[in-house]
């Protein structure tokens, strides 16, 4: 059981993730910086074909090029040539059908699917929902909010903590004790 991390909290619509944001220009020539969500950072210039949020609007582009640059990305895409149209783009969501992302092993998971996952302890008591989750670096962590809006640090850790996710009923049965 594993995860792939492929947006943040407020993942676009039913149909798509987000996979990043242009942040501001860089450069003359019409190239953003590109602030991704994707791990490793760099996937998210495997996908050519970007639908760009902006002002509750989408536009598609292709990518023209990207490039690690320092300890961010920078990407041009086509169209855009100069900075004043660069500028234009600066604080849209980099958005993905879901249905580009490519299908993963059994037992694997995407971000976007464990969020909102009711999760239960094996003696059925509910702790609450996957409000979101961050990586640590030791392993990534699940936010589950309960109805009062307490929140628990849940280490996403399979067979140890995560016990089953069934995404079909929309549960996750994990390993944790509910006082804590």
């Amino acid at each position: 059981m594993a995860m792939t991390q492929d947006a943040t909290t407020g993942a676009g619509s039913d149909q798509h993730v987000v996979l990043g944001k242009l942040t501001s220009t860089y450069g003359v020539k019409g190239w953003l910086k590109v602030y991704s969500y994707t791990s490793p950072m760099d996937g998210i210039l495997d996908y050519p074909e970007w639908q760009l949020r902006l002002d509750g609007k989408l536009v598609d582009r292709k990518l023209a090029q990207g490039r690690q640059h320092g300890k961010g990305l920078v990407a041009q895409l086509d169209g855009v040539t100069s900075r004043e149209q660069a500028e234009q783009l600066a604080g849209a969501e980099i958005l993905l059908p879901k249905q580009s992302l490519p299908p993963l092993d059994e037992g694997e998971y995407y971000w976007h699917q464990l969020e909102g996952l009711q999760v239960t302890t094996q003696d059925g008591e509910s702790l609450g929902r996957v409000a979101y989750l961050f990586e640590t670096g030791a392993n990534d962590v699940m936010v589950v909010k309960d109805a009062d809006g307490k929140e628990r640090l849940l280490p996403f850790l399979p067979d140890e903590v995560v016990l089953e996710v069934d995404l079909a009923a929309g549960r996750m049965t994990v390993d944790w004790d509910p006082e804590f």
